[in-house]
């Protein structure tokens, strides 16, 4: 069962069609491994091992009848529980939407579909995304799986434990500030964030709009990619998508490549050990013959604040749907209209959705929006100029991912503002749209440290390429 675990995307697809196993084979293996371990980690709210049989089989009769397969055929993949599979419960980690089920497919599930990969379950969830570390999920933490006491990072933390403990082979996330990157880092996979429009929303879950992107974690940056190549491209049921064919480079050159070191990402407040174990892959990366330069992104501390007055602005539109009575769980005993929209709230939202609501309708309530919202738009407008500066000069941006290293479950819980503090590298990136991949750099003790590569808009191909050729120097 073991050896299904270790190969790449590219090694199932050729074995397959040697016969060296079959697509049911490695369905049941990762059915098993499942069952096996996520009772200790928590990380699938819903478990579909009958669909993933159902698909196996498609694949299985493909290559019987000599058929051509996809390039995700009988790759068992997890899809964040803030996606819409068809008629599968999908709860966004919520009480209120806990008997919710999709009535249609994504856009990147039907994608996936097309492509014969097998769908394994549903993953947990920070509620409606909103957290950095999945203890804000209605249904309980997802562990680590390198240490369990841990978090696995958020809001995507159930994708990224389930692909670092091979409970699916490959996962899709949703990245609104950090979602996909951060849990990758954290729990020592890959994990990307396109550029803003690159991937279809359609069947999301929304949180953000205008910041929220899905995205693939893998094991390794080929696999990242190429489900990256299936679920990415236009859609016409999503306006804010973009005409956009994605093409692999596959002959990414170290010594070519200019590579910016943002002063403001090691400044005070980084974990000593993160930042030795990031400044020792630099120095590789250089010895290969990168361009090392330093870069300033002077706007960068501004960034987490005006995250949040716009994260929040949004959240509060974007939730004002869930009121007990057009979508979600309606609370009994409500006398009058008003009352049943108060209590199914109160009864079925978790505190940081109402916090959040709350911040959001205050920065945009008369009197505020001017001193909030709109100074949060002016900030996203200089950080573009900062980007849009420093791409004048090199390819890409790195640094760490998160300041320090997965914490212990429940320590961040009671501040507010210090858990926020996980997203500082992050938010930057989509504020501004930009496509940026974590890479596992090695470990501190047996804990991941992952390394954050940010490009231009649309150079998905060249993050993905440098990834594969870091990947080789460590």
């Amino acid at each position: 069962m073991e050896r299904f675990f270790q190969f790449s995307i590219r090694q199932i697809h050729d074995k397959l069609l040697q016969k060296e196993f079959s697509a049911r084979e490695i369905a049941q293996a990762y059915i098993r491994r499942a069952k096996e371990r996520d009772g200790g980690l928590n990380a699938f709210l819903t478990q579909t091992p009958e669909l993933a049989l159902e698909q196996a089989k498609k694949v299985d009769e493909k290559i019987a009848a000599g058929q051509d397969i996809g390039q995700l055929a009988g790759i068992p993949i997890a899809i964040k529980d803030s996606i819409f599979v068809r008629d599968v419960r999908c709860t966004a980690a919520s009480r209120i939407l806990e008997n919710y089920i999709a009535p249609y497919d994504a856009t990147v599930v039907k994608k996936l579909r097309d492509a014969d990969a097998m769908l394994v379950g549903k993953t947990n969830t920070d509620e409606f995304n909103m957290g950095a570390s999945t203890e804000n999920s209605a249904f309980g933490v997802t562990k680590n799986p390198h240490d369990p006491t841990r978090v696995a990072g958020g809001s995507s933390g159930g994708s990224a434990a389930a692909v670092a403990s091979s409970q699916a082979h490959v996962a899709l996330g949703a990245d609104t500030g950090g979602s996909i990157r951060l849990p990758a880092a954290f729990c020592g996979v890959v994990g990307m964030k396109p550029t803003y429009g690159a991937v279809s929303r359609h069947g999301l879950i929304a949180m953000a709009s205008s910041l929220d992107q899905i995205g693939p974690l893998a094991k390794r940056a080929e696999d990242a990619e190429l489900v990256f190549q299936a679920i990415s491209g236009h859609d016409n049921f999503d306006a804010t998508s973009l005409r956009y064919q994605y093409t692999p480079n596959e002959h990414v050159e170290l010594e070519n490549i200019r590579i910016g070191i943002p002063e403001e990402y090691f400044a005070e407040g980084i974990d000593p050990a993160v930042e030795k174990r990031i400044r020792q892959t630099i120095e590789k990366l250089a010895a290969a013959g990168a361009s090392i330069r330093q870069v300033s992104l002077p706007h960068t501390k501004y960034a987490l604040g005006a995250y949040y007055i716009l994260n929040t602005s949004e959240v509060s539109s974007n939730l004002a749907r869930y009121d007990g009575i057009r979508y979600g769980e309606s609370a009994q005993g409500g006398n009058n209209l008003l009352s049943v929209y108060t209590e199914s709230r109160k009864e079925f939202l978790g505190k940081e959705v109402k916090r959040r609501i709350m911040l959001g309708t205050y920065a945009l309530s008369a009197g505020y929006y001017d001193a909030y919202y709109i100074k949060a738009q002016k900030i996203r407008t200089l950080l573009k100029r900062d980007f849009d500066t420093v791409f004048g000069q090199v390819d890409c941006v790195v640094g760490p991912v998160t300041p320090f290293l997965p914490f212990k479950i429940s320590e961040r819980v009671a501040d507010p503002l210090a858990m926020y503090l996980v997203d500082l590298y992050t938010v930057p990136v989509n504020l501004v749209g930009l496509p940026a991949l974590s890479l596992p750099v090695g470990n501190v003790g047996d804990l991941p440290v992952g390394m954050h590569f940010v490009g231009k808009p649309l150079s998905e191909s060249l993050l993905f390429g440098i990834a594969k050729a870091t990947e080789k120097l460590l």
